[in-house]
């Protein structure tokens, strides 16, 4: 049997959590009943939704009037699922997520654990063909690798709105495994991974530096949409252990980060 758990606001002990079994609804809002999560806040509609449990996932349904609420995947970086006003039944993916309620100039969150998901690949034994194309084609040993890594690091941290790193913050995040890391190099590999995301349709033409921010929200924003960072992958930027100078026994060690591209090339540094 699947179940969802409830964590309503300021939670203090796992006995005010709930749990709702496949095919159970929790109702909340600000009026008080005896099998409704209460919401005691002037901002809160007295009847504000819906929380229904389905079997790998879960239902919510926006019972106000005006204002629409966000489920968010406070591991997800950002990402979020909106539900209009008067929405019924909006799927919930996440296995953990956060429902924010605007409340009269506050945000309230209820947490919601969701059931573990499943996965599963299907037989591919003889089938006939090449193989197939990898779908982002970027090695973790780089240096382009680092960079991304680095502009991606605030959000995976769990900031989702977090301003990106400026190219300056950048190359001081990358310094300890890259001791040599420049604001030129930076920019170089921020126009390559561009190019090599195809984010942009061919050799860049550009000055140095000339719209970089937007380059750099691109970069962030499919990158974390894709995985193609995740917060694991922030190990790319800790120190070798030749460049660290003390380190203690137990700790990741990550390769040293080669050039750029994939034939040789390397970046400027």
């Amino acid at each position: 049997m699947y179940s969802v758990i409830v964590v309503p606001p300021a939670c203090g002990t796992p006995d005010s959590q709930i749990r709702i079994a496949t095919g159970d609804r929790l109702c909340f809002g600000r009026a008080r009943a005896q099998d409704r999560l209460t919401l005691a806040h002037d901002g809160v509609p007295r009847v504000a939704g819906e929380i229904t449990a389905h079997r790998t996932y879960w239902l919510l349904s926006n019972l106000s009037e005006d204002r629409t609420y966000v489920v968010e995947n406070p591991e997800g970086a950002g990402e979020h699922v909106k539900v209009a006003p008067g929405r019924l039944e909006a799927p919930v993916p996440f296995e953990f997520s956060r429902i924010v309620l605007p409340a009269a100039g506050d945000l309230l969150a209820i947490d919601v654990w969701g059931p573990r998901h499943a996965f599963r690949s299907a037989p591919r034994a003889g089938l006939h063909g090449p193989p197939t194309a990898p779908a982002f084609a970027l090695d973790r040993t780089t240096r382009y690798y680092a960079v991304l890594a680095a502009l991606c690091e605030p959000r995976l941290r769990g900031a989702p709105y977090a301003p990106l790193p400026t190219v300056e913050q950048v190359v001081e995040r990358l310094r300890p495994a890259w001791p040599a890391a420049s604001r030129s190099a930076v920019y170089w590999n921020i126009d390559y991974l561009a190019v090599k995301l195809r984010l942009r349709p061919g050799p860049d033409s550009a000055t140095p530096g000339q719209r970089v921010h937007g380059k750099k929200e691109s970069l962030v924003s499919l990158a974390l949409r894709f995985d193609l960072v995740r917060e694991d992958d922030l190990a790319v930027l800790a120190p070798t252990a030749a460049q660290a100078p003390r380190r203690h026994p137990g700790t990741f060690q990550v390769p040293a980060l080669h050039g750029a591209g994939e034939s040789g090339r390397t970046t400027r540094s």
